[in-house]
């Protein structure tokens, strides 16, 4: 017998028996590429591109999947994408907005529940107490604690 995975056995099985209408079978079908692939993402924003491409080698290596942004403009465009991003991990200062910035722009989308992690090398209280008030998992200083930073991630993304 071939090498078959389970959606050729199930393809095989709704063509011969036919027991599905086109929509069903089209709505099933997308259903099962959804969680086939809906492997928590984390979003990384952040102009600095030594620093995002290094927290997502650390994330992949944990089996995170991750997606990379390197401003404001870059993320909506890729929250509004319909990709499943489960929670932002973004940099408090950049040009030529900062995250606070981004932050209240995703509370007011479609995407306004989403959670989010604060970092920042340079804030202030102020920065802090904007950051909770706008509801934030957390806001950490850099240079990161990476334990801290899978260990937040994971209790957010239930893994």
């Amino acid at each position: 017998m071939g090498n078959f995975t389970y959606m050729d056995v199930f393809e095989k099985r709704m063509t011969e028996h036919d027991i599905l209408t086109d929509a069903e079978r089209a709505a099933l079908q997308e259903v099962m590429q959804t969680s086939e692939s809906s492997s928590p993402c984390v979003l990384i924003v952040d102009d600095d591109p030594l620093a995002r491409d290094l927290l997502a080698e650390f994330l992949e290596l944990n089996a995170i999947e991750c997606l990379k942004a390197c401003d404001e403009a870059q993320a909506l465009a890729l929250l509004a994408s319909g990709k499943p991003i489960h929670l932002m991990l973004t940099d408090l200062r950049m040009q030529p907005h900062d995250g606070l910035h981004l932050i209240r722009k995703v509370r007011e989308s479609e995407r306004a529940a989403l959670p989010v992690i604060i970092m920042s090398g340079d804030a202030s209280v102020r920065d802090a107490i904007d950051a909770m008030h706008l509801s934030v998992v957390d806001f950490l200083l850099k240079p990161i604690d990476t334990d801290k930073l899978l260990t937040l991630i994971r209790k957010e993304l239930n893994i």
